[in-house]
């Protein structure tokens, strides 16, 4: 609940500072007190728009900072410690607005950003102005409220997922269709593309082994008549190398007998000889392996011709084609699969469309039973809202085929005098009707997640008895959550726990605003202006310590 709120420099509010207790608490004061400013201060505090119109003349900034306390249990306790934000049972957050346009948010006394405050505050305060009696007048928020009074938000969600998934299902089916003269075409090119690649044969590494074959038969004439002389003149010819190796081996070997010490000179032109031979015998080798063939020359260089001319087309390299292949073919063989792909996402969608209506079926069942309920509890509390008569009706009408949010549209339809019929709100409520609308609304489905409500002069438009059933009204809200309400009615400022004055007073030459806490004779003096307006006689302040003793002794 709120505990404290510090506002400095908003508008005619120089420094104020007030704490609130939990039950109802009213706040009271003549017309242009400020009331409507701590309002303002509180929707900044939920991440309302800010504008430096508000600072406080002669002042550089405004400043609103309140306390919240938290129960244990509290969701935004679970969204602090996602964010990193330290935190007990109790949370400040600060808002700064400074003419130069550098705006701060402070989350328990961190920097943070404007749309975390304004998602963390809508679970700490609601405000209910004369504004938000308008929700009713628009009628795309009527199925939202029904859903809410029946509880079934997650049938609602669950209702919802089929349905995104219906609706993506149909988009896809749409798309398949209307690709189908470019899905053609496509077709067409990925064939020719996957049959002339495949037809080709590719191997990895393939250029490179052409390349040096080619190579080879190029040179094919000159490289088997140079191994062939080279063999020749080592071992195989007249006058070979190894022929005289050998006679020259033989006269070392005769000297050894007299000088042994040539033994090195023996043992090197014998490895030498060793080294000829297997030399001659590669070349030889070698020679009998060249192919001089002008044929495969011809087909090698058509190869490469193709190679190249794929290359151009496809990738830079023989492995890049392949994997450009195997995608086209994958490409292809989904495009060729669409008849197939289509009858699937056919019977999904029957599936689906049976999913749907299914808990869409659930849906409209609930909410026709729900709307019973709703239209007596309804009729049950604008009955004590001086409407004794009026009458209020939830209205439906089918879709021809299902929607975001399910089978059929609601209204709500109100009739506030016997024998009319029930029109809608926006062709026949007054805004005073509609503020008892809202707030009988309010009894029926109170929004208990919310732990703070503040209802902005929503009593507007109400008077006489009815004043004092709409005070016991609020005060069922405040038994129940911690309710603020800024009214004019005395009746309803009877029911409160805690009263407080908002008025205006001149401090140091300049108007500034003031909050007040009243007990005893101070609220019953405020009270009897309520009353009596300027002339406060003692019938009038008995008057209204009456109507604060009522308030007391009053249980809701």
């Amino acid at each position: 609940m709120l505990a404290d709120l510090s506002i400095r420099n908003l508008a005619i509010i120089d420094t104020l500072q007030v704490s609130f207790q939990p039950g109802l608490t009213v706040l009271t004061g003549e017309t242009g007190a400020g009331k409507s400013i701590i309002i303002d201060a509180v929707n900044l505090l939920l991440g309302g728009r800010a504008s430096a119109e508000l600072i406080r003349t002669g002042a550089d900034e405004a400043v609103v900072e309140a306390v919240f306390t938290l129960a244990a249990d509290s969701p935004v306790l679970r969204r602090l410690e996602a964010l990193g934000v330290d935190c007990d049972d109790e949370l400040l957050v600060k808002r700064i607005v400074s003419r130069s346009g550098r705006n701060r948010v402070f989350i328990g006394g961190g920097l943070s950003t404007l749309s975390i405050l304004a998602e963390l505050s809508r679970e700490l305060v609601n405000i209910y102005g004369q504004h938000e009696s308008q929700t009713l007048l628009r009628t795309e928020n009527h199925l939202l409220l029904l859903d809410g009074f029946a509880g079934i938000e997650a049938l609602r969600t669950t209702y919802g997922s089929a349905f995104d998934e219906y609706r993506a299902t149909t988009a896809r089916i749409k798309a398949l269709e209307e690709g189908e003269r470019a899905a053609a075409h496509q077709i067409d090119l990925l064939s020719f593309q996957v049959d002339e690649i495949g037809a080709a044969g590719l191997t990895p590494g393939e250029e490179e082994h052409l390349l040096q074959e080619r190579q080879l038969l190029l040179h094919g004439e000159r490289l088997l008549r140079n191994s062939q002389e080279g063999y020749d003149a080592l071992y195989g010819g007249d006058g070979a190398i190894l022929a005289s190796l050998a006679a020259v081996r033989g006269k070392v070997a005769d000297l050894l007998s007299v000088d042994p010490t040539l033994a090195a000179v023996h043992e090197g032109l014998t490895a030498a000889a060793a080294q000829l031979e297997d030399a001659a015998l590669t070349l030889r080798d070698y020679a009998s392996r060249v192919d001089v063939d002008p044929a495969r020359l011809a087909a090698v260089e058509e190869r490469l011709d193709l190679l190249q001319r794929l290359k151009k087309k496809y990738a830079p390299t023989v492995e890049e084609i392949i994997a450009f292949g195997a995608a086209a073919a994958s490409e292809l063989a989904a495009l060729l699969n669409r008849q197939q792909t289509r009858g699937e996402l056919d019977r999904r969608l029957e599936q689906l469309r049976d999913e749907v209506l299914t808990l869409g079926g659930e849906l409209s069942q609930k909410r026709h039973e729900a709307a019973a309920a709703f239209r007596k509890a309804m009729e049950r509390e604008v009955h004590q809202l001086a409407m004794k008569h009026a009458a209020f009706e939830v209205a439906f009408e089918g879709f021809a085929e299902p929607r975001a949010t399910g089978l059929e549209r609601i209204e709500f339809l109100f009739s506030p005098n016997p024998g009319e019929a029930p029109k809608s709100l926006a062709k026949i409520a007054s805004g005073g009707e509609l503020s008892r609308l809202m707030l009988a609304l309010k009894q029926i489905h109170p929004e208990s997640d919310v732990p703070t409500l503040i209802f902005d002069e929503v009593d507007t438009g109400i008077g006489g008895a009815t004043s004092a059933l709409v005070g016991e009204k609020l005060k069922r809200v405040g038994r129940r959550q911690q309710a603020l309400c800024i009214t004019h009615l005395p009746q309803v400022a009877a029911c409160a726990d805690y009263h407080y004055k908002v008025e205006k007073r001149l401090i140091d030459g300049r108007t500034a605003t003031t909050v007040t806490p009243l007990t005893g004779e101070a609220r019953v003096t405020e009270m009897a202006r309520m009353l009596g307006g300027v002339s406060i006689t003692e019938t009038t302040l008995e008057h209204a310590r009456e109507m604060i003793a009522e308030g007391r002794r009053l249980v809701v």
